[in-house]
């Protein structure tokens, strides 16, 4: 998405007040997914450079059982 339809978006939740954003994606196996966020929480870094979240209950994921740091 490009750096103006991204402040379209921003604006957007902004002048609607919107509360929160649900953030959908599809896992390995075509299963759709989501993330709900705070609206506050949706910002230009978001657009650029992604969301990070727990994923650890979305199948053909890791599972957080089997996390381990290097």
């Amino acid at each position: 998405m490009n750096q103006a339809k991204a402040q379209e978006v921003l604006d957007l939740v902004k002048n609607e007040g919107i509360e929160y954003v649900d953030l959908r994606f599809s896992d390995p196996f075509g299963q759709w997914q989501h993330l709900t966020i705070p609206a506050y929480e949706l910002s230009m870094d978001t657009f650029e450079n992604g969301r990070g979240f727990d994923g650890s209950s979305i199948r053909g994921w890791q599972s957080i059982n089997e996390f381990q740091i290097c």
